[in-house]
């Protein structure tokens, strides 16, 4: 493990990352699921969903095919939530039966989604999630993350919000490419990131679940180290860990850069998870890797 900029980040590390699994296309969406006391995670251009359990150097397969899914989480009632790029949707399923999935949303208007990537559950129950076009099939990623033919019919990519009733709800769409979300420990604000901007915003979010005006939280415009904004997650103290550029960084709640570190692979996303949620697990590219911390993550849908 690499450490740059230290500014506190060591202090909140212990030891050095471990690899769990490897041989994979692209890792994505990792979500730790206390239940089955194991770690689900996506490969996207393997069109598959895959779990692994402690103690194990190897990862059995969950679903498949996935959908080319990407973000993951669960809801309050413990059903698995998954941002799908093929399907172009957000589905629910049954944790024991991930092959009866339905759709949530997959439409905004007339148009299909572009290709959703990234959510989480307020405690509300509301679903707050990303559409870029990653899943988009331009020919120019092989394999693609996404169905052949699959193209853009939506002129924005755009953040939106699915309520109980089912209503789906457009709530910025002043982006490049949304990517990774994450809401502060008490609800009150949401971090956004745009992975072609290279920047995170920061909104308050309103009693009626919208979003206020946004402000600029982390700006990696001018960093000329690999990485940008992609996944996050915040601590019950509410840092905010993300991956980016130079690795995985953190910042304080009021913006306090602490510092960020890079593993053999670079990580596209993470999550808390483990004994007490203080292991961090990473997916990068091949790879799982995981670290122990010296704080405690929040556990999906327990808010």
């Amino acid at each position: 493990m690499d450490i740059q900029d230290d500014h506190g980040l060591s202090a909140l590390l212990y030891g050095n990352e471990r690899r769990l699994c490897t041989g994979f296309g692209f890792t994505e969406g990792p979500i730790w699921v206390p239940a089955d006391n194991a770690l689900l995670f996506s490969d996207i251009p393997g069109n598959r969903t895959h779990r692994w359990r402690s103690g194990t150097t190897t990862a059995e397969v969950y679903r498949d095919p996935s959908g080319w899914a990407n973000g993951l989480t669960l809801d309050g009632g413990g059903h698995l939530l998954a941002c799908e790029h093929g399907g172009r949707r957000v589905s629910r399923m049954r944790y024991n039966a991930p092959a009866e999935a339905e759709t949530l949303a997959n439409h905004w208007g007339e148009s299909a989604l572009n290709s959703p990537n990234d959510l989480v559950v307020h405690s509300s129950g509301a679903i707050f999630f990303t559409d870029p076009s990653f899943g988009a099939d331009t020919g120019r990623r092989e394999p693609p993350f996404g169905a052949r033919g699959q193209h853009q019919e939506l002129d924005f990519q755009g953040v939106y919000r699915i309520d109980l009733d089912g209503s789906i709800h457009l709530l910025d769409r002043d982006f490049k490419q949304p990517n990774g979300l994450a809401f502060t420990p008490d609800e009150s604000a949401l971090y956004v990131n745009d992975t072609t901007e290279r920047v995170i915003w920061r909104y308050p979010v309103t009693g009626g679940l919208e979003l206020g005006a946004r402000t600029l939280f982390v700006d990696q415009r001018g960093d000329e180290r690999t990485g940008s904004p992609d996944g996050m997650k915040v601590d019950e103290d509410g840092r905010l860990w993300s991956t980016g550029a130079g690795g995985i960084s953190v910042h304080t709640a009021g913006g306090e850069y602490l510092g960020v570190f890079e593993l053999e692979e670079h990580a596209a996303n993470l999550a808390f998870g483990g004994d007490g949620f203080a292991t961090l697990f990473m997916t990068a590219a091949t790879s799982v890797y995981a670290i122990n911390t010296a704080v405690r993550g929040i556990a999906p849908g327990s808010r």
